[in-house]
């Protein structure tokens, strides 16, 4: 095929927005936290943003796109270090702009992760699981997922041979990121005072502003994901719209008849828990079927939050509740709202194709939990049982920034500064960790 300058101009523009959203993730899982620990949270996203581009480049792209390889676990080395891209040519793409655009999938894959452990994660572990994780987990199931292939003896077997349907990454991305989660705070215990003490986000502006981020950049990673500038992206796009637009508003009416209240935490988490839904269904749905995958998506996700508390896992920043459980519930309902208006000679049980697509949704969405459940079980407790994968119950109490990063996200003691060995010297005699504490204002730790 020939390359097409209009469909790489949109792609190489969709790059942009994907990459926009670990941003948005670090601003609305930072808002999310307690003013103690917002940069470290913020930092295991700009953490996995440098370190996943790097093994993207050295040997992470070829796992996921090359051909089959190790009994079709995953993609060979064929392409290690981008051999072969510079000239390569992926559809109607230079292939360097699509494996750019697969990039900024697996940084923010990773980066979801770390939501379910704020407040008591050492940065330095973080970074080795991250490695590990994305070399181990994400790059084979995205090979599983994404790898099409006009030889099916070559691509995913998700993809190729099982035919399931995942547009733009319900289960490489959603359940693969949700399932983790659920592993990782399972291996890192509760945090100290979980559930006792309220954990209330410190800063809901940075939410919304976080959200709003995700929301723009999220029609770069489901329209984008047409590879192409044409319907399929345009019927993506709306249903991208359209379904988070319905999410917000069902997880608003379960919070007001629950709580008597709706909140902006509620609105923000209602938006993400519909982009997260319509991510595998948007190229196989019409608008109508994007609006049903949001009202019920919004009000799921609303009401699978509170599952930790009733089974006594400590996922922090929702990541089950919102991702996982998301992701499933788009995935699953391809079977049965897909519709041939869409995508040709298929249906879900809604348009008379049977139980079919919904048996191979199932096995796609349940192998990819599975698999990424058990390895990352054992990869964070390998971690945890070598190098230590929490904090000290100290730096947990007074506060993760200080303690790991040697810093504060907010100055409460004009002029000074926290930094050991800042420039123009140490902070000023009296001016301690403890005394910035003191001066912050109540609600602020």
């Amino acid at each position: 095929m020939e390359i097409n300058s209009g469909d790489t101009a949109w792609i190489l523009a969709s790059s942009a927005l994907v990459l926009l959203m670990t941003p948005g993730l670090a601003l609305f899982y930072g808002g999310m936290t307690r003013a103690k620990s917002v940069l470290n949270m913020m930092m295991m996203s700009f953490g996995a943003l440098g370190l996943v581009s790097v093994l993207w480049m050295l040997y992470g792209y070829s796992l996921a796109f090359d051909d089959d390889a190790f009994g079709g676990l995953v993609g060979g080395l064929g392409k290690i270090g981008l051999k072969g891209t510079l000239t390569g040519v992926s559809g109607t793409l230079p292939e360097t702009v699509f494996a750019s655009f697969q990039l900024m999938f697996a940084v923010i894959t990773v980066a979801l992760v770390s939501g379910a452990i704020a407040d008591r994660a050492k940065f330095g572990a973080w970074m080795v699981f991250a490695g590990v994780w994305a070399t181990l987990v994400y790059f084979p199931v995205a090979h599983w997922v994404f790898a099409f292939d006009t030889d099916t003896t070559k691509g995913g077997w998700i993809a190729n041979q099982l035919g399931a349907l995942d547009f733009a990454g319900g289960t490489a991305v959603h359940i693969n990121a949700g399932a983790a989660g659920l592993a990782l705070a399972l291996v890192l215990g509760k945090r100290k005072g979980w559930p006792r003490e309220s954990f209330k986000p410190h800063n809901l502006p940075l939410v919304l502003l976080g959200a709003g981020m995700l929301w723009f950049g999220w029609f770069g990673f489901n329209a984008g994901s047409a590879v192409a500038a044409n319907n399929t992206a345009g019927i993506a796009f709306i249903n991208t719209q359209v379904a988070t637009a319905a999410a917000v508003l069902s997880w608003l009416v379960v919070e007001k008849v629950r709580d008597k209240h709706a909140t902006t935490l509620g609105g923000a988490s209602g938006a993400v828990a519909g982009l997260v839904a319509i991510t595998p269904a948007c190229g196989s749905i019409n608008p109508l079927g994007a609006l049903i995958v949001g009202l019920l998506a919004g009000a799921v996700c609303a009401l699978a939050v509170g599952l930790k508390y009733r089974l006594g896992f400590d996922d922090s920043l929702d990541v089950v509740g919102v991702h996982l459980v998301g992701g499933l519930a788009g995935s699953l309902l391809i079977g049965l709202l897909a519709t041939d208006t869409v995508v040709a000679d298929t249906n879900g049980l809604f348009y008379g194709g049977g139980l079919g697509l919904l048996g191979k949704q199932f096995v796609a969405s349940f192998a990819v939990l599975a698999y990424s459940f058990i390895l990352t079980y054992i990869i964070g407790f390998i971690i945890n049982k070598t190098m230590g994968f929490r904090v000290d119950e100290e730096a947990e109490i007074t506060g993760i920034d200080t303690a790991v990063h040697a810093e504060s996200a907010y100055d409460f003691v004009s002029g000074s500064s926290i930094r050991s060995g800042a420039v123009g010297g140490p902070a000023p005699a009296g001016i301690n960790d403890q005394s910035v504490r003191e001066a912050a204002p109540a609600g602020k730790e």
